[in-house]
């Protein structure tokens, strides 16, 4: 059986911790490690993070859309914004490279969420947003469906 969440929230960075903390709370049903808990908290807040701050020109400007399924012991996440796209998308997942320099981001974004998760695929078109699809598969998962 599979379970499904879906979050939407205003594009404010304050919203990036409860995001976070909502995700962790929906998959701890399937009993992750601690290790793996924290890198999907820590994949959640980068991209979470990603869409407010290089999705909209400013703060507030549109949402943010997550999406978590649980199936068997695997974990699919999709991060979603309808902000202004990425021009390259291959450029931005070099690490280092940040379009935001003036606000001390470290450009590690993708480089910690390709490192985290076992699947990463970005989709984005310009004047659009950006899609993030993230999957990974629990080691020790316990399913436990209603």
């Amino acid at each position: 059986m599979k379970n499904e969440m879906h979050l939407k929230f205003r594009a404010l960075s304050q919203n990036e911790s409860f995001a976070r903390v909502t995700v962790a709370s929906f998959i701890a049903q399937l009993d992750p490690t601690m290790d793996e808990l924290t890198e999907i908290k820590t994949v959640v807040s980068e991209a979470v993070t990603n869409a407010i701050i290089h999705g909209y020109e400013s703060d507030s400007d549109g949402y943010v859309y997550i999406t978590v399924r649980l199936d068997g012991s695997t974990v699919e996440l999709e991060v979603r914004d309808e902000g202004i796209g990425i021009q390259n998308i291959e450029k931005a997942k070099q690490p280092l490279y940040t379009t935001k320099p003036e606000l001390e981001r470290s450009g590690m974004g993708f480089t910690i969420m390709e490192n985290f998760m076992d699947e990463m695929i970005i989709e984005s078109r310009p004047n659009e947003g950006t899609v993030v699809r993230l999957k990974k598969k629990l080691s020790n998962a316990k399913a436990v469906y209603n």
